[in-house]
């Protein structure tokens, strides 16, 4: 089974940038489409951004303008640059397949407060 761990989250001020990434125990093109996904406390768990095999990104609503999705297929990562951050983003980010497969880690833990 593959397994992913996130890294990058920290606490932030209103109006302030992080960049997660998420490295795949395995090869990253063989997993198709990849995701990212954050759950609030008390949410449920949400889908953010999903990026192809071949790098084409595709964005909510709420997130679009502001997270940009990358991935690197050679290193198996998948990297969330996101900015103009506002208290409405704290929450544990994830990354997964798309759709998900449940391949769920840890996670990063995202806080944004002045």
């Amino acid at each position: 089974q593959v397994q992913f761990v996130e890294s990058g989250g920290g606490l932030v001020q209103p109006g302030g940038s992080l960049r997660l990434s998420c490295a795949a125990s395995g090869p990253l093109f063989s997993l198709g489409t990849m995701a990212w996904y954050r759950q609030a406390p008390g949410g449920q768990r949400e889908l953010l951004a999903r990026i192809t095999t071949s790098g084409h990104p595709f964005y909510v609503d709420s997130v679009k303008g502001r997270f940009t999705a990358s991935r690197d297929n050679a290193r198996s990562t998948v990297d969330l640059q996101m900015n103009s951050l506002q208290p409405d983003d704290t929450a544990v980010y994830y990354c997964d397949t798309f759709p998900s497969r449940d391949f769920w880690g840890q996670g990063t833990q995202v806080t944004v407060s002045s």
